[in-house]
């Protein structure tokens, strides 16, 4: 007896067991069917839409540039240095200074050289009178003509002499060569001067040059008058001038050709060898089709922007958001870009103008993407964008 209780005991277990693990089972099949059908169901309704800016591609007229990187050159730029040696005894200018032409920079101690000269001039000045009673004593015939002609050439030869010594003390003082803003001042009181040793420099007022080199292909449209702007690293200030001169030759290492363009002295002016951005400006223009610069995908296979289209009947996903708002399809279309002008890029082949293009939030899409479109809070791009310097 006591052997049959304890098998039935067993067995009762064991049934036990078995409804115990029927019950996980259906409940886990279950579950796993809901998720199935879960799944099927977002399947069929497909991804949800992401909220994108829009833009429509336009046709626009833009004027036809040629861009180079240049530098500033002055109409004129020299060191000033002295002609002769001596030791400096007037220094007349400060670090800075606007000097006219002609004004006395530096004098060199000219001693010897004047005490030379008042020697000159008054041998000059007894040569004069004696020459001048020659001639009165010539005219009664006291005197041979001979000596006449010594007299008047010994006034020849202390004027030279007064002349030749003028000239060395007027070398001995170093001036503006033309009006113009002065350097950094490079000498003092009491050094010594070799020929040739700096004082300052001088940089010309009145305008200034921009020197830049194109391509040697650029040259067929590239001609003396055209207008250029010139914007210095920086300044939002753009600077108007002309072209004034095109290099004869080319470089035949970088095969460019240097051209150089004149522009007005602005009131802030620029300083030689500053490095500038310079346009060409062409006399005809471009009808391009341009879209915002945000709408440019960049990625090493090559440049693209999704086009924004209504979706196609039968196309999985809802057509309309819960509050009614319509859904669209962002499909992905390579392009071939061009020229950029503020805010806006030109499309020379993928775009034709009047298409809608995602013009932000287009780096979270692929293609075919659903998308809700909401053009309330992003920038509207502008041809020549002036932000607030917060």
């Amino acid at each position: 007896m006591a052997k049959h209780g304890r098998l039935r005991t067993y067995l009762l277990v064991a049934v036990g067991l078995l409804v115990v693990v029927g019950l996980l089972v259906g409940i886990k099949a279950a579950q796993i069917g809901k998720l199935m059908a879960m799944g099927k169901q977002m399947q069929a309704s497909g991804p949800p839409p992401e909220a994108v800016g829009s833009a429509v591609a336009q046709a626009q007229t833009w004027e036809t540039t040629v861009s180079a990187v240049g530098s500033i050159s002055g109409l004129r730029n020299v060191s000033v240095s002295n002609e002769i040696p001596g030791t400096v005894s007037k220094i007349r200018f400060e670090s800075g200074q606007i000097a006219r032409e002609g004004q006395v920079l530096v004098e060199l101690d000219a001693g010897v050289e004047r005490a030379q000269l008042a020697s000159a001039e008054a041998r000059r000045d007894l040569a004069e009178r004696t020459a001048q009673r020659s001639k009165k004593l010539a005219a009664g015939s006291a005197i041979s003509p001979s000596q006449l002609d010594e007299a008047e050439s010994q006034v020849k030869s202390a004027t030279t002499d007064a002349a030749a010594l003028r000239a060395q003390v007027e070398r001995k003082v170093v001036r503006a060569p033309f009006r113009g803003r002065l350097g950094i001042r490079a000498i003092n009181v009491g050094q010594y001067l070799t020929p040739g040793t700096l004082v300052t420099t001088l940089d010309s007022m009145g305008g200034t040059f921009v020197d830049f080199s194109l391509p040697q292909e650029q040259l067929a449209t590239v001609k003396v008058g055209l207008p250029v702007r010139v914007t210095m690293e920086g300044s939002k200030e753009q600077l108007k001038g002309t072209i004034s001169a095109i290099e004869p030759t080319i470089d035949p290492t970088t095969r460019n050709v240097k051209v150089r363009a004149a522009i007005p002295e602005p009131a802030n002016k620029p300083r030689p060898g500053m490095f500038v951005n310079v346009e060409v400006i062409q006399p005809t223009e471009q009808a391009v089709v341009a879209v915002p610069a945000t709408a440019i995908v960049h990625a090493s296979y090559g440049d693209s922007v999704f086009v924004i289209e209504d979706k196609k009947p039968g196309s999985p996903g809802t057509d309309k958001t819960p509050d009614g708002k319509p859904v669209k399809n962002a499909r992905q279309q390579f392009v071939r870009t061009g020229a950029a002008r503020g805010d806006f890029i030109a499309v020379t082949k993928g775009v034709t103008a009047g298409q809608q293009v995602v013009s932000a939030g287009a780096f979270k899409l692929r293609n075919n993407s659903p998308v809700l479109v909401d053009n309330s809070v992003q920038a509207k791009p502008q041809l020549a964008p002036n932000p607030e310097n917060r």
